[in-house]
């Protein structure tokens, strides 16, 4: 498949970036954004563009607790490493489904879904669009910071066996 990036990522970059990751969360951006902006940069664009592109999926897509956030900005960078821009590529399009499919299981494996209101226990929850303000009891309820660093690591290890 088409070798994106041009560069050699080495351990510590890589794992700086885990790092950055985790960090952007604690700073107060989304679990998706905090995910792609970390990454994003390698495929050209900008921090700014990278929050602004994955800003919808923090709170399990809109806030919906859908599809955890940080598991869409992991598929999402994984559409800018192997995604295709042509429509009838169909062996570019399955490559780059295999490999969602591929970090969905093990982030899944890892976490024990993919779905936001059962990661973080909500059996009924309350879906509004208000995000919910940062604060000690915030980050000591939610295992959202161990989501944000399962799927950065995730990609990080997808970009080691790629690119070594």
């Amino acid at each position: 498949m088409d070798n994106r990036l041009k560069i050699k990522l080495s351990d510590d970059d890589l794992n700086a970036r885990i790092e950055r990751a985790c960090q952007y969360f604690k700073d107060g951006y989304n679990c998706s954004q905090s995910v792609v902006a970390a990454f994003a940069d390698l495929y050209g664009f900008t921090h700014e563009q990278s929050l602004l592109m994955s800003a919808s999926f923090g709170g399990g897509i809109g806030r919906m607790r859908q599809t955890c956030g940080t598991a869409c900005g992991m598929f999402l960078l994984v559409g800018l490493d192997c995604g295709t821009t042509d429509g009838s590529d169909r062996v570019g399009k399955s490559h780059n489904y295999a490999q969602v499919q591929r970090l969905a299981e093990q982030f899944k494996s890892q976490t024990g879904s993919l779905i936001c209101a059962e990661l973080l226990g909500l059996k009924n929850p309350k879906i509004t669009s208000q995000a919910e303000e940062r604060t000690t009891e915030y980050y000591q309820k939610r295992p959202c910071p161990l989501m944000v660093r399962t799927a950065a690591t995730i990609f990080a290890n997808y970009l080691r066996e790629k690119y070594g």
